[in-house]
């Protein structure tokens, strides 16, 4: 119990941190920029998804298979592969980041804004494409404890450097993407300590690239990928819905909701990954009895903090909106105000469908996985937020993404049920 509850909590404490990357700009970019950096910000996420999400795909699937299969050189081969994909983003911030923020839905009004913060992230996106790789292969050769540090004070380092350089440096956008683009430079600088560890199994050196490698890692880290790309897939589409409806206001409204609910998931991906690492140790050494009090733990944590959260944006949603609507701005305010008590239900199928989606690809069930991370991500989400935009207006789209994780749930049951039966029938 000691075990699990350390891996979990400083698994939690260190996704918390990388999601206050994002909050944190919220908070300075609404406060210092206004409303439309707000609006800038929730079109340019989901480009830092994406970076993110390319991260999980090789570290998490990577690490995975580090300690299924004992494999000495994955780390080298994937952190170089991370390199490579990031250097290919570096290029498009430096050449062609105004097409970009146009593409993703930025207004005339938007477009400066937008492109300021993309490039910044562009350029800097082997970092933070690095920096997700690595935490997860240094949490799964037994430090978590670093990966925690690491988190913690590279958000901190976020959050301060955020505030010096929106308002005493009066930087506005420039400046809150600066913080953000440092920090996973921070955070990597505080990891590379992990090399001091007397019993690493984790080596870096110059090595070929192996195609198996890297497909059979992304096979394994294809959920978690789809997991983070659920939430810019979400974001992507919520906008476009929203320009249409009730123009800059109504994405500014969703970008406090949707970087808000970020926060959330994150603890949830933070219980899911803090399993990973017991739940694959025990499936290679065939204990499965403890293969599912892992999970069971992991379920009741992640549903005690959803249930936490639901009551207290609910109670506090006046003050919580508030924070972020430093122009007063009434149509803001209503509409945030409104979509956030629907909105949020999506909180009790997303608190499940994490920990399961995750759950499978730890115990080498790629294709199950996928399945969860598919549905969440795009073929329920997109039919939904736009049929029903489109039926009910704002209402309909508030509500479209609590339907879309209640119905991936339902499917997400049964794929359990069908595994538990197969280990039973194979007398595990």
């Amino acid at each position: 119990m000691k075990e699990i509850k350390g891996y979990v909590t400083r698994s939690v404490l260190s996704t918390f941190g990388l999601s206050l990357y994002i909050l944190a700009d919220t908070f300075f970019i609404a406060n210092g920029v206004g409303t439309l950096g707000l609006t800038a910000l929730n079109i340019a996420l989901p480009l830092f998804n994406l970076l993110n999400g390319l991260g999980l795909l090789l570290g998490m699937g990577g690490a995975t298979l580090f300690v299924l299969k004992k494999g000495k050189t994955y780390f080298s081969e994937l952190l170089l592969t991370g390199i490579l994909l990031g250097v290919v983003f570096t290029f498009l911030g430096l050449t062609a980041v105004r097409p970009l923020a146009t593409l993703l839905g930025a207004s005339t009004a938007t477009l400066h804004l937008t492109s300021t913060y993309l490039r910044f992230i562009l350029v800097m996106a082997p970092f933070f494409i690095c920096n997700n790789l690595v935490l997860a292969f240094i949490r799964n050769d037994n430090n978590p404890q670093l990966a925690m540090k690491a988190m913690l004070f590279s958000s901190l380092f976020n959050i301060i450097f955020d505030y010096i350089f929106v308002f005493p440096l009066k930087m506005g956008m420039a400046g809150a993407a600066l913080a953000t683009v440092l920090s996973p430079v921070l955070s990597l600088l505080i990891l590379s300590s992990h090399r001091k560890k007397a019993n690493r199994r984790l080596v870096f050196k110059f090595t070929k690239l192996r195609i198996k490698t890297i497909t059979r890692s992304a096979q394994l880290g294809l959920s978690s990928f789809l997991t983070e790309m659920s939430t810019g897939i979400s974001i992507l589409v919520f906008n476009q819905v929203l320009l249409s409806l009730s123009g800059d206001i109504a994405v500014a409204a969703y970008g406090i909701l949707a970087n808000i609910l970020l926060v959330a998931l994150a603890l949830f991906t933070g219980v899911a990954q803090g399993v990973q690492p017991l739940i694959s140790q025990a499936t290679a050494n065939k204990e499965m009895q403890k293969v599912f009090y892992y999970l069971h733990y992991g379920f009741k944590v992640s549903f005690t903090l959803a249930l936490l959260l639901y009551l207290i944006v609910l109670i506090f949603k006046i003050p919580i909106v508030a924070i972020f609507n430093s122009e007063n701005n009434n149509a803001l305010a209503k509409l945030a105000l409104n979509g956030l008590p629907l909105y949020f239900l999506a909180l009790f199928g997303a608190c499940f469908n994490i920990i399961l989606s995750i759950f499978f690809a730890a115990v080498g069930k790629a294709k199950q996985s996928f399945i969860i991370a598919l549905l969440r991500g795009y073929l329920l989400i997109l039919p939904f937020v736009i049929l029903l935009g489109k039926t009910f207006g704002l209402t309909g789209v508030w509500l479209s993404l609590p339907l879309s994780e209640g119905l991936t749930l339902v499917i997400a049951i049964f794929l359990f049920i069908q595994l538990k039966k197969a280990y039973q029938l194979n007398g595990n």
